[in-house]
């Protein structure tokens, strides 16, 4: 079994093995696992259906449809045509192969397909990955046979071809409605990561809690899901210590628990792929380095509610989930914090105990594009800066002196010491190291950034 790209972006051709002996023949049509492996995207389909033509040269076609499809023939053989009916460059480009047994073919929402069979007794079978309804007839577009400016080269000609009434009165491409290509859509669009997300996806739509709370069943109702094939959730709430007082308890769960399992009911729903992001705080720090399969141990409040919805999110087939560390990113944040304690010419006491890597948001926006667009296996990946693992104080201590201050202007002490007598105070993990060999293995490049640089 192999898969094989085509001219129509996400439109593949497998070639399918096929054992037969003097009895006849079998095959895997559809076999999730193995073909996943090769690159199909896991499409989740929920139909299968057949179709039957008696007489060679039979004809149908062409139709856009508001799902994904993976056709091959049951039995006989026939010319396929797909045309790409999607808004964007590719619109326009046909791509044309002929199916038998040993053939399938990948066929992504917004791509027209024609047929015509080349032998009787044609059966097509064909998976799709949305239940069939009337009100999806609106969703279709169509496309004449016999359009000049794709010049599909029909095997038999259409003139001696049968064609119902109704598929020869399509438009050609100049009148042919155009599908809309699936946007990403990004919760959480203005804190440190989605912004750091916007120059990326710039076709992307970015939406904080003021325009949608996922948390609000009347809101998620009425947001047009369907609108968007790739959610990347950038939302939490962060503040760990506010997080330990009822009211912040709450709210903690709310954002960091009930929305994403929300967001991992309508990925279910809709088809969509997941990107969520997690926290080393789901661990109790009492190992280093943890990897992706490490049991659950949070110590705080906020590392309960960013495990309970990561086990939300695992339960997506197309989840992509980055547990990271010490986020920094435009915005806020402790480097900033750092220089400005410097210019103004403050010696502050720092956390010496506390052992990790900073994670700035550029690399794990450029991480997240990574995964998606290179397709690699749904699942989990650690994601911080590479470099060696320090504490909060060595980063002080480089961001002071990059400052032209003296790194001894900055105290190191211990986690007990630097929070005594100040409540409410969230227990930390001391070693926060995450392995980055998973998603190493995928071929991305995780950065080292100079220690304290913004």
């Amino acid at each position: 079994m192999d898969i094989t790209t085509t001219s129509i972006p996400g439109l593949l051709v497998v070639r399918l093995d096929v054992h037969g002996d003097n009895r006849g023949w079998f095959k895997e049509t559809w076999q999730r696992e193995k073909m996943t492996a090769l690159g199909l995207p896991d499409f989740g389909p929920v139909q299968n259906n057949m179709s039957f033509n008696a007489t060679r040269g039979t004809t149908r076609g062409i139709h856009a449809e508001p799902w994904d499809k993976f056709v091959t023939a049951a039995t006989g053989r026939f010319f396929g045509a797909w045309v790409d009916l999607r808004e964007g460059p590719s619109f326009g480009t046909v791509f044309t192969t002929e199916v038998d047994e040993s053939v399938a073919v990948f066929v992504p929402c917004g791509v027209a397909n024609g047929y015509q069979t080349l032998t009787d007794a044609v059966s097509y079978s064909y998976l799709v990955n949305a239940h069939w309804s009337e009100a999806m007839i609106p969703q279709y577009a169509y496309l004449n046979l016999a359009d000049p400016t794709v010049a599909i080269p029909w095997p038999i000609p259409l003139a001696e071809a049968e064609i119902s009434d109704k598929d020869r009165q399509h438009p050609f491409l100049a009148g042919a409605k155009r599908i809309t290509r699936k946007q990403t859509l990004i919760l959480g669009g203005n804190g440190q990561l989605g912004r750091a997300l916007a120059p990326l996806f710039p076709d992307a739509r970015r939406i904080d809690i003021d325009e949608l709370d996922l948390t609000d069943d009347a809101q998620v109702a009425a947001f047009p899901w369907d609108e968007y094939d790739t959610l990347i959730n950038a939302a939490a709430w962060t503040n760990v210590d506010a997080a330990e007082t009822p009211a912040g308890r709450t709210g903690a769960w709310k954002a960091n628990a009930v929305a994403p399992a929300t967001l991992a009911k309508l990925a279910l729903t809709h088809r969509q792929r997941l990107v969520h992001i997690s926290s080393d705080y789901v661990f109790d720090g009492t190992k280093t380095p943890w990897t992706e399969t490490d049991d659950f141990a949070p110590l705080s409040v906020y590392g309960q509610s960013k495990a309970a919805g990561d086990l939300a999110v695992g339960l997506v087939p197309r989840h992509y989930l980055l547990r990271t560390s010490w986020v920094v990113g435009d915005g806020r944040n402790f480097l900033r914090i750092m220089g400005d304690l410097a210019e103004r010419g403050i010696s502050p006491t720092v956390v010496a105990d506390q052992i990790g890597r900073l994670t700035h948001a550029a690399n794990l926006a450029q991480a997240i594009k990574h995964l998606l667009e290179t397709g690699a296996p749904y699942g989990t990946y650690n994601c911080t800066d590479g470099g060696d693992p320090v504490s909060w104080a060595d980063i002080a201590q480089a961001v002071f002196v990059a400052h032209g201050r003296s790194a001894d202007a900055v105290t190191p002490v211990s986690t007990e010491t630097y929070y005594a007598g100040k409540t409410p105070i969230a227990p930390r993990p001391r070693l926060s190291v995450l392995d980055l060999g998973k998603l190493e293995a995928t071929g991305y490049v995780v950065p080292v950034y100079p220690l304290g640089q913004d």
